[in-house]
């Protein structure tokens, strides 16, 4: 037992270390240097006009949250019944905590979800005064949230616009992301002397100056990767190019290979490489396997001189004149298409196209997490209002494109505690450098879009979600109706999907006409999607029938275990299995212009 003479040893206290005065000067005095310089560049841009965000409130977030309290303050019985509630759960988390001081059991009064990585930490839940936190903080959230969420008489985008940012303020006020109210980071500065702080501002001033001025939060080791190098190394060659596109051949692994070509349309708003990223889960090293001849576009990054580029001239010099190029290559007119995201967008729009046209070189169409109905376009819609796209639209006609970094931003926010909260915790306070994840150094490879497009993009098909009304859009002066399309469509969507939501992705099969197989992925919008059989990762559902309500579909689902891509495989043979000897990129009409991955995907953001 312990006693004056014999104290039992602080053993799970780190000893602290006191910081090294020559280190933390020559840090402080670098601090101040760089400091100065970013704050001067950032305020020589605001005179400039360069940073212009469209007014000091361009997303209308203060309008919301004013026009929120004043429906609350007008029925200030439940705002009361709420509060009541609240201090009830505190005196009853004091009481649970005071229990524990003394050495007695007592429940949680709030607890956080096992997947909630901020909290892993086991000092979270075994030492009394962080518990307390937590637990102070998971209430207050609780309460915060259910407050503003039973708010009545807001319009819908209001009450979806007061409830994203009231989660976001959640989430920064999170305990985790401060200095004295994290155990592993006040661990780490007694181990370190400090040490971490002073790395994790000196990290935080790196991405500063990489940002010129604006946080760019470095989520990867970005020198372990090189693209060509050690990810999108699958071998083949870029067999045709035009000012938005490359096309990719690549190299067969099979004596014989389906007769139909396989391209691939990924979206513009990433780079193609996220279905080659490794040889380990690259989509295109195990399509080439399956006896695919596979192309894939990869888009330019644009810069200023395409800002007038719109969303049908990323059809015809994207998916028409990829079919033209491929048959050039190959001999064959007919081909399977594949459309990720945006870039199924664009091939739903394009196959309607074609309809009018009487072209019906596109035999099957797979559509990866693609929405046709922007109806309910999930948390996207917070940043699609009259307001903000005026905005956005000042800005982007300022500089001829929409900058790829402002895109980022927007999708971290969707999953802040994972993509941004994270890595502020990781490298700010913990003063740790980023791990190296070609995921994320994916994630981070921007890219820009053209201000006519997007703009294009945005009206049309967010704002007015007029792709699903026949005749509601016209490219190249024709009226298109999604609903004349018959060739036979595979729906792939992703459960948890943050940026096309399942339901609203499902609304594709009620709108195209043909036949139609809608299955359904484990995760989210890339690891339900680049999820290889080999891994053994990741359910799926099928279901034969497509009945109008998405839920009435997953009721009547089969859960399978493993990838969808078997699946897949399956239905493409159904739809033609004839074979032909294997095609090497460069011997058909068209030569080769250079190793894949092609120069396109190797310009980045400065």
């Amino acid at each position: 037992m312990a006693n004056a003479e014999n104290p039992t040893p602080a053993t799970n206290m780190p000893e602290f270390k006191l910081p090294d005065p020559e280190v933390v000067g020559r840090t402080m005095a670098d601090v101040a240097e760089r400091s100065q310089r970013i704050v001067g560049d950032w305020l020589k841009r605001q005179a400039e006009g360069e940073n212009g965000d469209g007014g000091a409130d361009a997303m209308n977030i203060g309008r919301a949250f004013l026009e929120m309290t004043t429906k609350m303050m007008a029925d200030p019985t439940t705002l009361l019944r709420a509060q009541i509630g609240f201090w009830q759960d505190t005196m009853t988390l004091w009481q649970n905590t005071t229990r524990r001081i003394m050495g007695f059991d007592a429940p949680e009064t709030a607890d956080a979800p096992g997947t909630d990585r901020r909290f892993k930490d086991a000092a979270w839940k075994d030492v009394e005064v962080f518990d307390f936190i937590k637990q102070s903080y998971l209430l207050s959230a609780r309460f915060i949230q259910d407050t503003v969420g039973h708010v009545e008489g807001l319009e819908p985008k209001t009450a979806q616009k007061v409830d994203f940012y009231t989660r976001q303020f959640i989430d920064a006020m999170s305990p985790s992301n401060f200095v004295l109210t994290n155990p592993e980071v006040l661990r780490k500065t007694a181990e370190t002397g400090g040490q971490n702080l002073l790395q994790g501002l000196n990290n935080l001033l790196g991405d500063l100056e990489r940002g010129k001025g604006q946080l760019r939060i470095k989520m990867t080791d970005t020198d372990a990767f090189s693209v060509g190098g050690n990810i999108g190394v699958s071998p083949g060659k870029v067999v045709f190019q035009n000012d938005l596109m490359q096309l990719i051949q690549y190299n067969p692994t099979t004596d014989k290979v389906l007769k139909r070509p396989l391209l691939i349309g990924p979206p513009w708003i990433n780079k193609f490489y996220i279905l080659d990223l490794r040889p380990r889960n690259s989509f295109v090293r195990w399509a080439t396997s399956q006896g695919h001849t596979v192309f894939v576009i990869s888009w330019v990054n644009p810069d200023e001189t395409l800002a007038e580029k719109n969303f049908e001239d990323y059809m015809h010099d994207g998916y028409l004149a990829a079919l033209d190029a491929i048959e050039a290559a190959t001999g064959e007119k007919d081909v399977n298409a594949i459309g990720y995201c945006l870039g199924g967008t664009l091939l739903a729009s394009t196959l309607a196209y074609m309809a009018e046209k009487g072209d019906d070189r596109i035999k099957t169409a797979t559509f990866f997490v693609t929405m046709m109905d922007f109806a309910e376009a999930g948390e996207l819609g917070v940043f699609i209002d009259e307001e903000q796209l005026r905005a956005l639209e000042e800005k982007m006609n300022k500089r001829g494109y929409l900058e790829g970094s402002e895109m980022a931003t927007t999708f971290n926010m969707l999953r802040a505690n994972d993509l941004i909260w994270s890595f502020v915790v990781n490298n700010y306070l913990l003063g740790n450098d980023p791990f190296p994840f070609d995921l994320l150094y994916w994630n981070a490879d921007s890219t820009r879009m053209p201000a006519k497009m997007h703009s294009f993009y945005l009206r049309n098909m967010y704002q007015a979600n007029l792709l699903c009304q026949p005749g509601g859009i016209a490219l190249s002066g024709v009226p298109i109706d999604l609903g004349k399309v018959k060739t036979p469509a595979y729906f792939l969507s992703t459960r948890e999907d943050h940026i096309a939501p399942w339901k609203s992705t499902y609304r594709g099969t009620q709108l195209l006409g043909g036949k139609k197989r809608f299955v359904l992925a484990a995760s989210g919008h890339i690891a339900g999607v680049v999820n290889p059989p080999e891994g053994g990762k990741y359910n799926h559902w099928i279901n034969e029938s497509l009945p109008d309500d998405p839920d009435a579909w997953f009721a009547g689902a089969t859960e399978l275990a493993g990838s969808w891509w078997p699946d897949w495989q399956r239905w493409i043979q159904a739809h033609g299995k004839a074979q032909v000897p294997a095609r090497t990129p460069g011997d058909g009409k068209l030569p080769a212009l250079e190793d894949a991955p092609g120069s396109y995907v190797q310009v980045k953001l400065t």
